[in-house]
């Protein structure tokens, strides 16, 4: 879907530190489609079920007060990748992660994606070699250790957020995109799509997670608010 070059850009990131206590489920499931209650059920592990529920509850949310439709009749629907469409009325992106989920609805925007992950988790050599590129492993080598290690996530999630906004995850080698920092924000420097329409931001969460957020928009850097979702009720800041 191609913006006007002229309507301005705005992305509205939600964060949720919700509760896992399954208390909360039936009420949030109330907000699903029957498709999703469905997908919840067959769910191993709680903290898996838990995770999907509120996360799509939390998309649902943001979605109806977009559209004026109830959540649970927000008509989403995945593309042959996969990935949830509205039709073309809105751009967005769910991520989730232990104790975290993250929601970007954004108007004006070509593509959007998000991603977080948890600041103190390891990442093993091996596995930043799978998606850093030649120059990035260089760089990483040259930090201090701690600094190293919140990098490689850092890393990551830009090119998972990235990755996500295009739809393609990772069918693509994250390799291909590659990022440096300019003034401490982070650049892409690589990468198939690599032009002035792209913008990337990591997202201060207030919590031990590292958000990312990636945009493509024509009429330059969007406006970008972020809010935390509180007490299920609509996203304050």
């Amino acid at each position: 879907m191609q913006q006007s070059e002229n309507q301005p850009a705005d992305i509205e990131i939600a964060l949720w530190r919700y509760s896992e206590n399954e208390g909360n489920w039936n009420r949030w499931m109330q907000s699903l489609s029957s498709h999703e209650r469905d997908r919840a059920a067959t769910y191993r592990f709680e903290r898996d079920r838990a995770s999907f529920i509120a996360g799509r509850y939390l998309l649902r949310q943001l979605l109806s007060l977009q559209t004026g439709i109830s959540p649970g009749k927000v008509p989403l629907s995945p593309d042959r990748h996969g990935k949830l469409r509205l039709g073309d009325r809105l751009q967005f992106s769910l991520a989730n992660t232990d104790g975290l989920v993250a929601v970007a609805v954004a108007s004006g925007c070509d593509h959007v994606g998000i991603d977080c992950e948890r600041a103190d988790i390891e990442i093993e050599e091996a596995a930043v070699d799978s998606y850093c590129s030649a120059e990035e492993r260089r760089w990483l080598m040259e930090l201090p250790a701690r600094e190293r290690a919140r990098t490689a996530i850092a890393l990551w999630t830009l090119k998972e957020s990235h990755l996500k906004a295009l739809g393609v995850g990772l069918r693509e080698d994250p390799r291909n995109i590659a990022f440096s920092w300019k003034d401490g924000i982070p650049v892409m420097v690589d990468g198939g799509d690599c032009d002035r329409r792209w913008h990337h931001r990591l997202v201060e969460s207030g919590s031990q997670h590292v958000v990312a957020l990636a945009a493509c928009a024509q009429s330059g850097l969007p406006g970008i608010s972020t809010n935390l979702f509180q007490n299920d009720s609509i996203p304050s800041e």
